[in-house]
């Protein structure tokens, strides 16, 4: 299977090769329409607490704080290990994008999750 997780911000433009998109953010993307994003899915439940996603607030010296605390709350959610299931189902179809709203492409949730599902699948 040649089909790839993707990530990508709410606010690019929406691909052919996007293929199933799926929210990962635990807020709506601001400004943005369900029309336009053309989601799949929005899961909420395996994006990062609110908590920690505060206590990062996008600052760079804190990333590496985040990833641990979000890796931490991925391997403890149950729905996260369902969503894996989700995911493999969705490659089989074509590629899967992680759609996010940060404005740091490489510090971010989708990111973090991206490299988690690589690992569990």
């Amino acid at each position: 299977m040649n089909n790839k997780i993707l990530i990508k911000r709410a606010y690019e433009n929406v691909s052919e090769t996007d293929g199933t998109r799926i929210l990962v953010d635990r807020l709506w993307p601001r400004g943005k329409s369900k029309d336009i994003l053309q989601l799949t899915s929005w899961e909420k439940s395996i994006a990062p607490s609110n908590e920690i996603r505060k206590a990062f607030n996008h600052e760079l010296e804190k990333y590496d704080a985040f990833k641990l605390a979000y890796e931490k709350e991925l391997e403890e959610n149950e729905e996260a290990k369902a969503f894996i299931e989700k995911c493999k189902k969705w490659l089989k179809e074509g590629n899967l994008t992680l759609v996010y709203g940060a404005k740091d492409e490489e510090h971010n949730n989708a990111v973090l999750l991206r490299d988690w599902l690589l690992l569990k699948m």
